[in-house]
């Protein structure tokens, strides 16, 4: 071993732990949290203003096997990426779901929850024989997807149908029915919620698993059930993840390594069954 190459490696050995500080410091002491805070079950706010929510036990979940000390942050759904980037927060989990345009201008973990979107309609309305009810379709499968559109255009010509807005199912309105609904966008998907219990709009698309939720509650179980085919993939994403800022390597991999161990021990499936009454593990 040549003098120079000793005195590297000495020099290496002695910036070891520098630079592995330099790495934890990476993650911040307090791992901010942004949810909306309106978006039951997976998030939603307590009378007394406190947060609740599969999203908000199961992020504390993660956050314990990751060893990171993590609080949450109500922001209304159209200011979570800004705020992330902003650095207000450090990171999102409200039922953010990983898509080609997102990465753009965020990073992702690993997805927690997997999930189909359909729609929702009045019981007693013109759609509540949808056809094709809880058969599911990807949308990778462009043949089988379309074909299942072509079957339910036809009764859905001239309906209003409510999306939140600047999600996935705002996108896939306007990718594959514009022209054929009314779309209208909501701030929150409580507001539509309402809306289609009034009857004011003729359905409602979302993710399943609140859909189902919604629809069990007293209030709308009268009035509100689910019909017609599930979609999933393509531009409906690959799954619901945490957000996060470009360039954030070390936050994401304790986040993912909490993911992986929440899904091993099988406290993501209970909190999922727990708050949806379905298995929301990703697959694959």
């Amino acid at each position: 071993m040549t003098i120079r190459s000793a005195l590297a490696l000495l020099l290496s050995l002695a910036l070891g732990p520098v630079a592995a500080a330099r790495a934890d410091d990476a993650v911040p002491a307090t791992v901010r949290i942004a949810t909306e805070g309106a978006y039951a079950p997976y998030n939603f706010t307590k009378p007394d203003g406190s947060l609740d929510g599969y999203e908000i036990e199961l992020g504390r979940e993660i956050c314990s096997r990751a060893k990171l000390k993590c609080e949450f942050v109500a922001q209304d759904w159209d200011g979570v990426v800004p705020g992330l980037n902003a650095k207000k927060f450090d990171a999102i989990m409200s039922g953010m779901t990983i898509t080609d345009a997102r990465l753009k201008v965020v990073d992702f973990s690993k997805p927690y929850s997997g999930d189909s979107s359909g729609f929702a309609v009045d019981r007693n309305g013109p759609l509540a024989k949808l056809p094709l009810g809880g058969e599911k379709f990807s949308l990778m499968d462009e043949a089988g997807a379309q074909k299942a559109l072509d079957t339910i255009k036809p009764l859905l010509k001239g309906k209003t149908v409510g999306v939140q807005v600047s999600t996935i199912h705002a996108a896939f309105m306007d990718k594959y029915l514009k022209g054929t609904v009314e779309v209208r966008e909501y701030k929150t998907t409580e507001q539509h919620d309402l809306d289609l219990s009034a009857g004011r709009i003729d359905a409602i698309f979302a993710n399943d698993a609140p859909l189902r939720a919604t629809a069990e509650k007293p209030e709308f179980a009268g009035t509100v059930m689910l019909a017609g085919p599930r979609f999933r993939g393509g531009i409906l994403g690959r799954g619901v993840a945490i957000g996060l800022r470009k360039g954030e390597a070390a936050l994401k991999a304790r986040l993912d390594q909490g993911i992986d161990a929440v899904v091993a021990d099988g406290t993501l499936k209970a909190l999922s069954l727990k708050w949806f009454k379905a298995d929301l593990t990703p697959q694959g």
